[in-house]
């Protein structure tokens, strides 16, 4: 017989008890009929009024408790933004005394070489808060992890250990490329905290969608401050030396300036961050007249000269300082933008306060108008019917009940727990011969994966798993010679390299990555989205992972192991899956004919399978090393 049919007997049994129960009107043992005087109706009355009320106040306030939550959480998680972005504009202003004193002889200006240990004391001590502050007061899980400070921290040592070291140098023994190289040191700074940014901005996006918008501007209000110091420092180097400007500098500047104006046309050029705000409007027109204007002319005039010769009308210390004058209204219209949105979002916080404060005193007065009329009859028969209505949802959603006694409960009462108990063990034996036959039909005995059969399933509907609805990426992966190691050291060693390539495997895996056992020594992992290339990384990874460990054999050695993979990218349905399980498995194969241990990929002219592919194998399918 089979699943099928067993399930659809199951629940053709379960059904007739419960008509029997229904058209007899009785339940064994009761022989008294129901009691319908006005008394039990006033209660039952009553009853329904309190769960109702209960339900809806419930519904109303964990909804307002959600509202608060949220907004609070979002306010906390703003303000944590508006820190980072602020560490980044403070390490992003160290560049200004940084280029000034690259401009100059130290040690004949000392206020210059002042100005730079201020500047990086900011910076120093804006690094110490951000990696001092904790999730919560608990700790210990920091705010911003270390393994993104600490590349920032080192970069940023080392920047200064060459501007310090080229600063010793007098200033006319300074060799161009010396300078531009310590100034594309400084920038590297800012392009290594660009990844604390993009961090943060997923995680808030992903765990707070409400944000996104707000995260997004204000990331590119940081940017619009961030490029706007690199165009200076683009041309600063020949200008400290007093050289001509080089065509490589001239081409970064051009190509800054164009990032620049694409930002500002998205940020100026509509109602995006709110003109209607007297305060963003005003810093809007800062920004445009003094950036936009004084500074870009500033600029222009320089490149222009540097063009002609190495005259300039400015010294790298001058051009510094009045160019960072334009750069405060920048600087002002980020700042201005998140104080608007923190105020929003505070504001959206005391409204879901006071809304949540309402409803539990609304709640609060109903509920004890209700439960002073019922007081009385609470012992008696409210209190049981409450504990069977409890046990019944308990049943229908799932859950264990507490143990109980009836004999203090009417003859009905008892007949109504009865019926209960007996739907009770009806459902607990359904449930547990359903989980057992579940588990069997889609669960691979010997390591607890997915089988084929539940894998096909998934891969057949296109309604499955909404999160793969735009498109998967299949990597087919093989353990290489997986017969001879079975020859050589019998099954139970094969059995035990199986499992621990899926242990292996599996911790290398995102939560809502899919692995399965295929049959013999094939696994398959499917990935959400249609990044051919993200899973050939994945698959590259898992190759030298599985290549560089050692499996322990039960005689005390070791035996180490490789594998082929296929990868391929499609969609999920009846008719798009097995096209993607074909493209994977003939890039499996071709990873097999060119000697294993390698990752080859199917590569195609449509765009869901069109990804960059480094060296590109003849035909349609792809090499990936």
């Amino acid at each position: 017989m089979s699943i099928a049919q067993m399930m659809k007997d199951l629940d053709a049994g379960l059904k007739q008890t419960g008509q029997d129960f229904l058209h007899q009107g009785k339940i064994p043992g009761n022989t008294r009929p129901g009691n319908h005087s006005l008394r039990r109706k006033l209660f039952i009355g009553l009853s329904i009024a309190i769960v109702c009320t209960s339900v809806l106040a419930a519904n109303v306030i964990l909804r307002s408790y959600d509202d608060y939550k949220l907004a609070r959480k979002n306010l906390r998680e703003i303000e944590t933004y508006r820190l980072i972005l602020d560490v980044a504009n403070v390490l992003s202003a160290e560049r200004g005394p940084s280029n000034s004193v690259l401009g100059a002889d130290i040690l004949a200006d000392s206020a210059l070489q002042a100005n730079l240990s201020e500047f990086r004391t900011r910076s120093d001590a804006a690094l110490d808060r951000l990696s001092s502050l904790y999730r919560d007061a608990s700790g210990p899980h920091p705010l911003v992890p270390a393994i993104l400070l600490n590349p920032v921290r080192q970069q940023l040592a080392f920047a200064r250990s060459q501007v310090d070291s080229l600063t010793a140098i007098p200033r006319g023994m300074r060799p161009l490329e010396d300078v531009q190289s310590v100034i594309e040191s400084m920038f590297k700074v800012i392009d290594i905290f660009q990844a604390v940014i993009r961090w943060k901005v997923a995680t808030l996006s992903s765990s707070n969608p409400g944000l996104a918008a707000a995260l997004q501007t204000g990331q590119m209000l940081g940017d619009l401050r961030e490029y706007g110091g690199r165009l200076a420092s683009q041309i600063m180097a020949p200008i400290a030396v007093n050289q001509k400007i080089p065509l490589s500098n001239l081409v970064d500047n051009n190509r800054t300036r164009g990032r620049l104006e694409q930002i500002w046309q998205l940020i100026g050029g509509g109602d995006s961050i709110g003109y209607r705000d007297p305060l963003l409007a005003s810093a809007l027109h800062e920004a445009d007249r003094l950036f936009f204007g004084d500074g870009l002319r500033m600029t222009d005039a320089l490149i222009a000269q540097g063009r002609l010769s190495g005259n300039y009308t400015m010294s790298a210390a001058d051009y510094t300082s009045n160019y960072v004058r334009t750069l405060v209204p920048l600087e002002r219209l980020r700042t201005t933008y998140l104080d608007i949105t923190i105020k929003q979002l505070a504001a959206d916080q005391n409204r879901a306060l006071v809304k949540l404060s309402s409803a539990i005193a609304v709640t609060t007065i109903i509920l004890a108008i209700l439960i002073g009329l019922v007081l009385v009859a609470q012992k008696y028969i409210f209190g049981p019917l409450l504990v069977a209505r409890d046990e019944v949802i308990s049943l229908a959603e799932d859950r264990p009940t507490a143990a109980r006694s009836t004999r203090r409960y009417a003859s009905e009462l008892k007949s109504l727990f009865d019926a209960i108990d007996i739907l009770r063990n009806n459902l607990a034996e359904r449930a547990s011969l359903t989980r057992q036959l579940k588990h069997q039909a889609e669960t691979d005995g010997l390591t607890g994966l997915m089988n084929r059969r539940a894998l096909d399933l998934i891969g057949e509907s296109q309604t499955s798993n909404q999160v793969m609805a735009n498109g998967v990426c299949l990597i087919l992966m093989d353990i290489d010679h997986f017969k001879a190691i079975n020859d050589t050291h019998g099954h139970l060693v094969g059995d035990q390299v199986l499992n621990e390539t899926v242990c292996v495997v599996r911790n290398m895996l995102r939560s809502d990555d899919i692995f399965a056992r295929y049959g013999g020594e094939e696994f398959i992992l499917m990935i959400s989205g249609n990044d051919l290339a993200a899973s050939v990384a994945t698959a590259k990874r898992i190759r030298r992972t599985l290549e560089a460990h050692p499996i322990p054999l039960p005689d005390g050695g070791t035996l180490n192991i490789t594998s082929s993979f296929g990868v391929a990218s499609g969609h999920l349905g009846r008719h798009a899956w097995p096209r993607l399980l074909e493209a994977a498995d003939k890039a499996l194969y071709r990873a097999k004919a060119d000697g294993r241990n390698c990752v080859r990929f199917a590569a195609s002219d449509e765009p869901a399978f069109a990804p960059d592919q480094d060296q590109p194998a003849p035909g349609r399918l792809a090499a990936a090393g």
